[in-house]
């Protein structure tokens, strides 16, 4: 059995999007657009057919939430007092057509999101642009549902408000 390590670089790029909405309205608003994942019912389910029908239903704008932290009561007692809520949003459904190509692609999958308030108020949403990194396995098929994923952040984008990025409409 021969090993072979690979050492892979990509490009990052971060989008930071001002949203409309104060900081727990905008939360609020994210939150609804992006549910939490009925992670019980998936693990439920007895077919890959269902698993997709469920995600159309759990995920109405193509994501869903597996994870949310806020940071803002991690950070309580120091001298951050940045209002933010970091988030893992994706859709292993999406993410499944490149899984079957490539399990490293799940370093990417779900997408990490940030909502933070900045020190003037006005609240922004971070996240890195999910097709630079999945563009770095060197597969057509992998790329091109990083651009699938370009698309849905800018149409959340959208329904938060917020203007999206040129660089997501290429």
């Amino acid at each position: 059995m021969t090993t072979h390590t690979a050492v892979i670089d990509h490009p990052a790029r971060r989008l930071v999007v001002a949203l409309p909405r104060p900081y727990d309205e905008a939360r609020e608003h994210y939150e609804t657009l992006v549910p939490e994942a009925d992670l019980a019912r998936f693990f439920q389910l007895a077919s890959w057919p269902a698993t997709l029908e469920l995600a159309e239903i759990n995920a109405p704008h193509g994501f869903m939430r597996y994870y949310r932290s806020d940071i803002t009561a991690v950070m309580a007692g120091s001298a951050s007092l940045w209002k933010t809520t970091q988030y893992m949003m994706g859709n292993h459904t999406i993410a499944e057509r490149m899984f079957r190509h490539d399990p490293s692609v799940m370093l990417h999958a779900p997408l990490r999101t940030l909502l933070y308030a900045d020190p003037d108020g006005d609240t922004k949403l971070a996240v890195d642009q999910p097709s630079l990194p999945f563009a770095s396995y060197d597969n057509p098929r992998i790329a091109d549902v990083g651009r699938e994923l370009d698309a849905l952040l800018a149409q959340l984008i959208t329904l938060l408000g917020g203007d999206v990025p040129s660089q997501l409409a290429t």
